[in-house]
């Protein structure tokens, strides 16, 4: 009985220690077993079955806070699948619950529970993983752009001044002051490479001035300083400048008044005024300049072969009073957003009296000696103008941007 006792004892202790957990039994050997080796690995692909690559996988542990006693998920290990979307988490305690949280961009996440529990081997295969597609995150992409200050094409320098608000509430004259190689003197006047360049208003000649023209009614300035074919070639070496209005403008009524003096007491003055209801836009503008004109001059000769040497002087003094009208009546008539029909008529008076006053001192020679002559001439005249015209105009739009046909 006591050998039985014994053989008893030692077989429930031999059980006992088999039985507990980290030993494991090899053969007649027994060894510790590691409390990390367990192994987590898969595999994400998209709907189609194509491998995902640099797929974030995320092992999240849950564990139970210590004061609010709470299960909480903490970050444990992550990784990121390779080129065929494959990935693999090592070294995990195999006693803990996880959840693997598995996400791309441009992909819907997962998350999926993982424990060790049921797993073979202590290692778990979660299979392969599908992501779908979220639509909804691709249409959320918005790309803006804006126009360019500048925009160089083959003939010309096109100026984007739509949103400038230095010009604002201005003139023409204002923008062109900031249009580069464009040069705007103290009394309004342009000048594109030292010349007078010609003025168009949307590709056409006008009659208008640029304080006629309110900048925030100007899309774009561009500067041809070599014109192409399609632009007439007696504009002169300075080039064209053509300006581009905004179109669609608003239906409703515009005005606008000015008046001013120049140091010698000349007036001018002008005034404008549209009306654009539905497809019809009417316009007209009248404007005066009153001309107090002075200038001076004088002329030295002198005859170095006489002797004695002898001059002619002379000293001249101009002055001209008059004044110019001019009036222009528009119509245009929009016969779709792309078809316009115009129609403009002008009337010009004119009327200057000019006066020159020349005094001239003369010497000749003479046998006695040299003897010298003083004359006044006095010369006085009236010129007058008149001038009317009548413009039909017919402008077309095609679908691409630049292509217009006009008449």
């Amino acid at each position: 009985m006591k050998k039985v006792w014994i053989i008893s004892m030692l077989l429930i202790g031999y059980h006992s220690i088999w039985a507990q957990p980290g030993i494991v039994a090899s053969g007649n050997q027994m060894g510790l077993k590691s409390a990390s080796n367990g192994h987590i690995y898969g595999k994400i692909v998209d709907n189609s079955g194509v491998p995902i690559t640099d797929a974030s996988v995320i092992l999240l542990e849950n564990k139970m806070e210590g004061i609010s006693k709470k299960d909480k998920s903490i970050l444990f290990l992550g990784t990121s699948s390779k080129s065929k979307g494959e990935f693999s988490l090592d070294e995990l305690p195999v006693t803990g619950t996880y959840q693997l949280n598995v996400s791309a961009v441009g992909y819907l996440p997962l998350e999926l529970p993982v424990s060790f529990g049921t797993a073979v081997g202590a290692a778990i295969n979660v299979g392969t993983i599908k992501l779908l597609i979220d639509a909804t995150g691709l249409q959320a992409v918005t790309v803006t752009a804006s126009k360019s200050l500048m925009k160089l094409d083959i003939d010309k320098k096109v100026f984007n001044v739509e949103k400038n608000i230095v010009s604002a509430g201005g003139t023409a004259l204002d923008v062109m002051r900031n249009v580069p190689s464009v040069n705007v003197d103290i009394d309004g006047n342009i000048s594109l490479r030292n010349s007078t360049p010609q003025l168009l208003i949307d590709g056409r000649p006008t009659t208008l001035t640029l304080e006629q023209i309110p900048a925030d009614a100007i899309e774009s300035v561009e500067v041809m300083t070599n014109p192409s074919a399609s632009y007439d070639a007696s504009g002169g070496g300075a080039g064209i400048l053509n300006i581009v209005l905004k179109k669609n403008r608003k239906t409703g009524y515009n005005g606008s008044v000015r008046v001013g003096i120049d140091k010698r007491g000349a007036l001018n003055g002008g005034g404008d005024i549209s009306v654009r209801q539905f497809k019809i836009n009417l316009s007209a503008s009248i404007m005066g300049n009153q001309n107090k004109g002075q200038t001076t001059g004088s002329t030295n000769r002198v005859n170095l072969t006489d002797i004695p040497q002898t001059a002619i002087n002379q000293n001249n003094f101009n002055k001209s009073n008059g004044g110019i009208l001019f009036a222009k009546l528009g119509l245009d008539y929009f016969i779709t957003k792309k078809t316009t029909l115009s129609l403009s008529a002008i009337k010009v008076h004119g009327e200057f009296s000019p006066n020159e006053s020349i005094n001239i001192q003369t010497d000749s020679l003479f046998a006695a000696g040299k003897v010298s002559n003083y004359s006044q001439r006095l010369s006085a005249g009236n010129r007058e103008f008149d001038g009317a015209g009548l413009v039909f105009g017919l402008k077309r739009l095609f679908a691409t941007k630049g292509e217009e046909l006009t008449a």
